[in-house]
Parts: C-alpha cells; sequence; structure tokens
C-alpha cells in the first residue's frame, strides 16, 4: 500500500475574509481560472448547499492529454478547512487547504499536500516535493488577486 507523502507544505496571504476565500477556492466552477494545469473541470457531481461540500466530485481536465484525475471533497468545514483528493489511475492525491483570520481582515490561507504513487514510483514522489510547492504557490497566489479583484 503507497505511503503519503509530503509534496508541500505553504502558506499564501488573501486580502479577504476566510468565508470568502473557502467559497471561492471551494467550488470547482472557479479552479480553471486560477490552477495554471486546468483546462476546465467535467462532470461535476455536486453534493450539499453550497458548491464544494463534502462528497462533491469532478474531473480535471488537465493541460497534460490523458491526464484526468477524479477530484472529491472529502472535508468542508467553512471557513475553516477543506480537504479534495484526487486519483489516476494508481496515483492519489490530497490538498488541505486551512484558512486563518489575520488581524488586518485577510487570510491566511494554508496548503498541505500529499501523493501517494507505488513503490516503484516513489522518484516521481521525490521530483514532485521540489515542483510543487512554487507551482501550488503560484496558484494560489493568483486565486488572491483574482478575488481581491472581484471583493476590492
Amino acid at each position: 500500500m503507497p505511503v503519503p507523502r509530503l509534496i508541500a507544505d505553504l502558506t499564501v496571504p488573501f486580502a479577504a475574509s476566510p468565508d470568502v476565500v473557502h467559497a471561492y477556492l471551494a467550488d470547482p466552477a472557479n479552479r480553471p481560472e486560477w490552477q495554471s494545469s486546468l483546462r476546465r473541470v467535467a462532470a461535476v457531481a455536486a453534493v450539499g448547499d453550497h458548491p464544494g461540500d463534502t462528497g462533491t466530485s469532478w474531473e480535471d481536465v488537465t493541460l497534460v492529454p490523458g491526464v484526468r484525475p477524479r477530484m472529491t471533497v472529502e472535508a468542508s468545514e467553512p471557513p475553516h478547512r477543506w480537504v479534495e483528493a484526487g486519483t489516476w489511475r494508481f496515483v492519489r492525491a490530497t490538498l488541505a487547504m486551512t484558512y486563518t483570520p489575520r488581524a488586518d481582515g485577510g487570510t491566511d490561507a494554508r496548503a498541505v499536500a500529499h501523493l501517494e504513487v507505488p513503490g516503484p514510483l516513489t522518484p516521481l514522489a521525490l521530483a514532485l516535493r521540489v515542483a510543487a510547492p512554487p507551482a501550488l504557490r503560484a496558484d494560489l497566489r493568483s486565486a488572491a488577486r483574482l478575488l481581491a479583484r472581484r471583493t476590492g
């Protein structure tokens, strides 16, 4: 059984409140706006009263032909925490977001990502440990800028 390997743990500041940040980042429809690896999301199966509620799932249509992980929201606790898991073939990745309010009314959004791959693909996990943090940070900074324009 593959072991989850930490590939990213970072925090990005947002000018908006935790409830606004959570609502924006959790909504699958917003993902292609700020996630650079996506063309679009497809086959969204919404669960609950809000986009991105626990149990919601969709398919990420990535820029890499044929790579279309199935994403599922494992936890949604607005405005504090949101967790997704993606599976594609024998690979599983999780992203846990936590939102901490700041004194200035903004939010510190912490992203912790893990990757599970079979033993022979361990070098892939190690390579992503180097590549994932800058990519994830850039995507979240893009989300912060977009959200600031919408709410500013």
